[in-house]
């Protein structure tokens, strides 16, 4: 990339030659833009599994799981309904990983 000697601006290709696009200063010859660009080595990606994404708390059930029996599993609350009701707790069994959900 060749730049103009009186303003600095970036030569451009005019009809027959080169010049500048803000004063009247055209070069001698073809204006050589060159550019390059370095290729790095490629990361590798993590692999998450769904045991280790787990970021719930762990509650001790009143009542154990349908399932297996278990009574330890994690919970989360979400707004299933009109924004004036109650929030619904979801529940998935630590053990078997069995979800139910709680209206109360």
């Amino acid at each position: 990339m060749e730049f103009c000697p009186k303003c600095g601006a970036v030569l451009v290709q005019k009809k027959n030659k080169d010049g500048c696009p803000r004063c009247r200063y055209s070069a001698k010859g073809k204006v050589k833009i060159k550019s390059t660009e370095k290729m790095g080595e490629k990361k590798k990606v993590n692999i998450v599994s769904d045991k280790d994404s787990e970021v719930h708390p762990v509650v001790e059930l009143q009542k154990p799981c349908e399932k297996c029996g278990n009574k330890k599993a994690y919970f989360w609350t979400m707004q299933t309904r009109a924004s004036d009701e109650t929030e619904t707790k979801f529940f998935k069994c630590i053990k078997c990983a069995h979800t139910w959900r709680d209206y109360r």
